[in-house]
C-alpha cells in the first residue's frame, strides 16, 4: 500500500476498497520494521493512530469524508500534540508530554489524518543535518552513510523509505527544501505567515515556518490546503480566506518566464549538481518556458546575516528553558542560579549551546549596532534583490545546496561549512518569500532537487510548476530499493 499514491489511497478509502485501519497498520508494521535501522522517528504512536483511524473510517462510511481523511501523516518533533512527548530532539524536553495541540495538528486533525508519531530532528531545528539530535542521527534512506538533511531530515526519511505518506516540517533557513532534496521528496516552505506557528516551538521567530512534506507537487498542494489558513493565536497569521494550492495545478507553462541567477553557478557548486539542476531547468523549458539571467547581488550576505539574526532571536526564544517550570531540571541544585546554570548546561547540545552564546553577544550592549542591527540592513538588502528579480521574471531557480547530501559525521567538527549548506535557501527566508525542492535527479545515488522561489503568496504557481515538471519525469517516483 505504501507504493500508492495519495490519490490512489484516497480513491480506494472512499470506494471501501481498503479502510484507514489497514492502510495506518501497515505503516505501521513498515516503522517496527525499518525505523530502527534508520531512527527516522522519536516516538510512534500506535494507539493514537489507530484510534484516529477508527474514527477516519466511521467518517469515510458515513460520507462526511475529505480528500485527505484516513491517510496517516508524522508530524516533526517541534509541534506541540496533546498527550504525546515533543522534545524538539533535545535532552531539555526529553520528558516533556504536550499539554495541547499545535494550530497544524489542530488543522489535520479536523480533516481526519491519523498520527503515526513524531519525527527526529536537529536540536531545536538547529542544523542541516539532523545529527545534532538527543536521539542520535537519522540516517538517508538512499544511503545509511549520508545524512538526511536538516532539520526536518525525520521527516524526509520517513516519506522516502515509505514509513509515512505525508509530513509536516518546518523550513527557518532550509529545514524543509534541503533535506527534501537529499531524501529525493517535495518540500514547501510557504510565504511566511501563511501557516500558523502557533504551537511550534519556536527557534527563530522572524524566520519559522512550516510547510508540506510528500513524494509530489500534487500531494503537497493538498497537505499545504489542509495545514494553511488564519489563526488568531498567532499575531504573524495572514488572513487570506478561499485559496486553494491545487487549483493551478495543470495550468502549462507556456510563457513563464524563469530567472536564472548568474550567482547560483559560481565556486562552491558541485559540477554535478550544477549539470542535474541545468538538465531540469531545461526540462521546464521544453514546456515553454522562457530563462533569462537575472541578478541577486547580495546572495553572499546571506548566510553572515542568518547567523547573527536566527540566533539573536533563538537566544531569547530558548531563555525560557530554565529548570524551573518544565523540561529538564538538573540534580539536587545548590540555588536559583545553580539550577539555572546546570540545566541548561546538562539540557542543551553543543550547536544549541553555540547559537544561545553567539544570539546573546550579537544583542549585548555595546555590540547590537555592530552586529544586529547590521544584519537587518542586510536582510533588507537581501530582500530588496529578490523584488528587483520578481521585475524581469516569474519565478527563480537553482540548487537547492550546493552538494548533495554529505556523510555523517563529515562536517560535524567544522560549523561553518555546515552552515554553507544552506547557502541558496537562507535568503528566501530572510525575504520571507515562498520557495520549494523538487526532485530532479541523482549524483552518485544520492538524489538532488530543483529550488523553485516565487514571489509573496505565488505557492500555487510553483507547486503548478513542479507538478507539470513531474508530468515529464519520474524523480518523485523513485525509491531506495531496500525499501521498496
Amino acid at each position: 500500500m505504501h507504493n500508492l499514491t495519495i490519490k490512489q489511497m484516497s480513491e480506494k478509502l472512499h470506494a471501501g476498497e481498503i479502510t484507514s485501519v489497514q492502510l495506518t497498520q501497515h505503516y505501521l508494521d513498515r516503522i517496527a520494521k525499518y525505523d530502527g535501522e534508520l531512527n527516522a522517528y522519536v516516538t510512534v504512536t500506535p494507539e493514537l493512530a489507530m484510534e484516529m483511524a477508527r474514527e477516519a473510517d466511521e467518517r469515510l462510511q458515513s460520507g462526511t469524508a475529505e480528500l485527505l481523511t484516513g491517510i496517516p501523516v508524522a508530524h516533526k518533533d517541534i509541534f506541540c500534540t496533546d498527550g504525546v512527548k515533543t522534545s524538539c530532539s533535545s535532552k531539555m524536553l526529553d520528558n516533556f508530554i504536550a499539554p495541547y495541540d499545535a494550530h497544524v495538528v489542530t488543522q489535520l486533525k479536523k480533516v481526519g489524518m491519523p498520527i503515526l508519531g513524531k519525527t527526529n530532528m536537529d536540536e531545536f531545528a538547529m542544523g542541516s543535518s539532523s545529527e545534532s539530535s538527543y536521539y542520535g542521527p537519522t540516517k538517508n534512506p538512499w544511503d545509511h552513510q549520508a545524512v538526511p538533511g536538516g532539520s526536518s531530515g525525520g521527516a524526509a526519511a520517513v516519506i522516502a523509505a515509505g514509513l509515512a505518506p505525508m509530513a509536516t516540517g518546518t523550513d527557518t533557513g532550509g529545514s524543509i527544501r534541503q533535506p527534501a532534496s537529499f531524501c529525493g521528496i517535495t518540500g514547501i516552505k510557504p510565504t511566511y505567515g501563511t501557516v500558523s506557528r502557533f504551537g511550534i516551538v519556536a527557534y527563530a521567530s522572524s524566520f519559522d515556518q512550516a510547510g508540506p512534506m510528500t513524494r509530489s507537487a500534487e500531494e503537497a498542494a493538498w497537505l499545504l490546503n489542509a495545514m494553511a489558513g488564519f489563526d488568531e493565536r498567532d499575531s504573524t497569521s495572514l488572513q487570506r480566506e478561499g485559496v486553494d494550492y491545487a487549483a493551478e495545478l495543470n495550468q502549462p507553462l507556456k510563457g513563464l518566464k524563469v530567472g536564472v541567477p548568474a550567482e547560483y553557478f559560481g565556486e562552491g557548486l558541485d559540477p554535478q549538481v550544477e549539470k542535474v539542476v541545468k538538465d531540469a531547468i531545461a526540462e521546464i523549458q521544453k514546456q515553454g518556458a522562457e530563462v533569462i539571467e537575472v541578478s541577486l547581488p547580495n546572495k553572499d550576505l546571506a548566510v553572515p546575516s542568518y547567523y547573527v539574526l536566527a540566533p539573536a532571536e533563538a537566544s531569547s526564544n530558548l531563555s525560557r528553558f530554565d529548570g524551573v517550570r518544565f523540561g529538564y531540571r538538573c540534580e539536587k541544585p545548590k540555588d536559583l542560579q545553580d539550577l539555572y546554570t546546570r540545566s541548561r548546561a546538562e539540557g542543551f547540545g553543543a550547536e544549541v549551546k553555540r547559537r544561545i552564546m553567539v544570539g546573546a553577544y550579537a544583542l549585548s550592549a555595546g555590540f547590537y549596532d555592530a552586529y544586529y542591527l547590521k544584519a537587518q540592513k542586510l536582510r533588507r538588502m537581501v530582500r530588496d534583490d529578490f523584488t528587483k528579480a520578481f521585475e524581469q521574471c516569474d519565478v527563480i531557480m537553482g540548487p537547492v545546496a550546493p552538494t548533495p547530501a554529505f556523510n555523517i559525521g563529515e562536517k560535524t567538527d567544522d560549523p561553518t561549512s555546515m552552515y554553507l549548506a544552506d547557502l541558496y535557501t537562507i535568503p528566501v527566508n530572510l525575504a520571507g518569500l515562498p520557495g520549494l525542492s523538487v526532485p530532479a535527479g541523482f549524483v552518485n545515488n544520492r538524489p538532488v532537487g530543483l529550488h523553485i522561489v516565487g514571489p509573496y503568496f505565488s505557492e500555487a504557481k510553483l507547486l503548478n510548476i513542479a507538478h507539470q515538471y513531474q508530468q515529464t519525469t519520474d524523480w518523485h517516483k523513485q525509491m531506495p530499493a531496500q525499501y521498496q
